[in-house]
């Protein structure tokens, strides 16, 4: 694992924002933090990137704890932040130059990284124009190329898509795809988990300052087709008779009757769904429609976040 937290916690004044975190990160994955706004995950991000001391537990990036050698780490890891830092009157090329100066890059050796960096993040042609004038999208390429500029194996996304375009949303998850098959680990936040779910291995859910599940994105998915929607049509004075017959199968959860049918979540196989189906055909309750919908990822963050109790996918 290149990031471990165990039983991380920090707190600002009375305010919880990490409460006892355990999380880690395989190298070489793309691991997406996904939380409402005050979850957790930029405290997280910062911990692990040597800007914010924890209060209490243990971190450890590539082995090196941050809090005691945060050199160590500086210098395997890239932070890229949720704002531009961009100094006026700069050129792109004068701006990544500077940076490269910053990271202790010989002199002689600057011209070609940052030349190599702008031909990563597509920016080329960009070179001599004033930071300031670049559109939101390649300011986001520009901060990352920032990020990239002594080659670190671990970088630190938070919520690098927001405000982007369609068009730059897309190449953004271009940009990241290809610093996977460089290398590169790659840990990125978000509270839309549209934004993570067509670019990340591994997910971490993050709400309240805690994790409440995490794993591989194939396990997610496999937990997400032994949950389903289903909504049943029938006659208007059978609804609710349907409804008492499903609240008592431990198969059936949140049954309810809205808007001229009866919806609930179904945690089974197709032999459960067509088990549930048969005993209402069996009352007789004159069933119009049966139909099955997968849940997504969005409704499984909410089913999680729902719950007090922490779970692990």
């Amino acid at each position: 694992m290149i990031v471990e937290f165990n039983g991380v916690e920090k707190r600002y004044g009375k305010t919880v924002a990490l409460d006892r975190v355990d999380l880690a990160v395989e190298e070489g994955s793309v691991t997406g933090l996904i939380g409402p706004n005050g979850a957790g995950k930029t405290t997280s991000m910062l911990v692990m990137s040597t800007l914010l001391d924890r209060d209490a537990g243990e971190v450890r990036v590539a082995g090196i704890d941050p809090k005691a050698d945060p050199r160590g780490v500086r210098k395997l890891l890239g932070y890229m932040p949720d704002f531009f830092g961009f100094y006026d009157s700069l050129r792109t090329v004068e701006y990544l130059d500077f940076f490269a100066a910053a990271h202790g890059i010989k002199p002689h050796a600057r011209p070609g990284v940052v030349a190599d960096l702008l031909a990563l993040v597509d920016l080329e042609d960009k070179a001599d124009a004033d930071v300031n004038s670049l559109s939101r999208g390649m300011k986001q390429r520009l901060s990352l190329a920032r990020a990239l500029v002594h080659d670190p194996a671990l970088l630190v996304l938070d919520e690098p898509a927001s405000g982007l375009d369609p068009r730059a949303r897309v190449q953004q998850r271009e940009l990241i795809a290809e610093l996977t098959r460089m290398g590169k680990t790659v840990v990125i936040s978000s509270h839309i988990l549209a934004e993570l779910e067509g670019i990340c291995s591994h997910l971490v859910v993050v709400d309240d300052g805690r994790v409440k599940a995490h794993g591989e994105i194939g396990e997610i998915r496999r937990a997400l087709l032994a949950s389903k929607r289903v909504t049943v049509r029938l006659p208007d004075d059978a609804a609710f008779a349907a409804e008492e017959f499903l609240r008592g199968q431990p198969e059936v959860s949140e049954a309810s009757v809205e808007k001229g049918a009866l919806r609930f979540v179904l945690a089974g196989d197709e032999d459960v769904s067509a088990r549930l189906l048969a005993g209402l055909v069996g009352l007789e309750l004159g069933v119009h429609e049966w139909r099955v919908d997968s849940a997504g990822l969005e409704e499984l963050f909410l089913r999680i976040t729902g719950h007090g109790e922490e779970e692990q996918l």
